[in-house]
Order: C-alpha cells, then structure tokens, then sequence
C-alpha cells in the first residue's frame, strides 16, 4: 500500500481509538481498580477483536457481519453482562486485605473474554471498519499485503494509545493510598464500567 493510505488510516485511528470510549472505560477502571499486571490479555483481547473488525472490512465481509446481526448482537449483550458485573465487583470490592490474603482477581482467560466481548460487541469499533474505513481506504484494491501493512499499522497505532491510558491509570492509582481513596476510586471505577456498559446497550 501507498504510505500516504497507511498515514491517513492511522491517523483516523488515532483520533477513533484516542477518543474516550466503552473500550479504553473499560481498561482505565480496571487499571485504577486492579492495577495494570493483568490487564494485558484483556489488552490483547482488545487488539485482536480490532483486527478482525479490520478483516470484515478488508476482506468484504460487512455482509456476513450483517448477515449474521443477530450473533454480534449476543456478543454485545454478553460484553454489557459482564462489565456490569465488574462494576458490582469493583463497588463491593474491600479495600484491604487481611494479613496473608490477597484480593481475588479474574483469570487471564476471563479477562480475554471480557475484551473480546467488549470489542466486537462495540458498535463505535464496528462502525469505524464497516462504514469509515471504506471512505479512507479503497478496499476493493487492497492485497494480502496491503492487509497485513493495515493490521501492523493498526497494532501499532493501538499500542501507542492503549498503553498509554494504562500508564496514566497506573499513575493515577499510586496516589490512592489510603483506604478511603480506594473505596472511593474502586466506586468511581465501578461508575465508569457501568457507564461503559451503558452506553454499549444504549447504541443500535
């Protein structure tokens, strides 16, 4: 591909995936709540469900996404379950452990799951491959190889973006040292996942 086209999609990429959404509401909470050890194979889930987005699109699959609605609409609904149910984790959560005792965390292929879910059920993401990406790139002519030049730029624009959310979420976690701090940014936490879930159930 041309690399005026690749500068052009990363760019759109940048702004769509910089701009707050349920996605990046999603990875801020949990890092405030958790901390950021495990959140990369949500991280991962998250990338891996914006390449396949970019494939539909690429590989002139927005009819078989279309086709099959009825099953992204499940994945969706599945996304919002689950991070409603993460927001009454983090708002119930304690804020000290006793002595010898940890907090329970999710396992790496729940969280997967949860990334997964939140990415493909997110109609932002979707619209952004299905219906802008085809007025920046001109799919019709783009290869294998242009397909995996869109994919790489696609990885490395993301994990510029998302990584750096994750560092700013993990800043803003060491200076909430005192239990009542992490009460209150486990509530907020739970806030913003409910308000991610929301806004995932409340597009079309």
């Amino acid at each position: 591909m041309h690399l005026a086209s690749l500068l052009i999609f990363a760019a759109a990429l940048f702004v769509a995936a910089g701009s707050p959404g349920p996605s990046v509401a999603a990875l801020v909470a949990r890092v405030i709540s958790k901390g950021f050890r495990d959140v990369f194979p949500f991280l991962a889930a998250m990338w891996i469900g914006e390449g396949i987005w970019l494939s539909c699109a690429v590989f002139g699959l927005a009819v078989v996404a279309q086709t099959f609605h009825v099953a992204f609409v499940i994945v969706k609904w599945v996304g919002v379950g689950y991070l409603a149910y993460l927001a009454w984790k983090m708002w119930t959560a304690p804020v000290e452990a006793g002595e010898g005792e940890m907090p329970r965390e999710d396992s790496p292929f729940k969280l997967f799951l949860a990334g997964m879910a939140v990415t493909l059920g997110n109609p932002k993401i979707m619209m952004f491959y299905l219906a802008l990406l085809p007025t920046i790139i001109d799919l019709a002519s783009v290869t294998v190889t242009g397909w995996a030049e869109l994919t790489l730029t696609m990885a490395v624009v993301l994990a510029c973006v998302d990584l750096t959310w994750v560092l700013a979420a993990s800043q803003a976690r060491k200076l909430l040292k005192s239990p009542r701090a992490m009460r209150l940014a486990n509530r907020l936490s739970a806030a913003t996942i409910a308000g991610a879930a929301a806004a995932i159930a409340a597009r079309s």
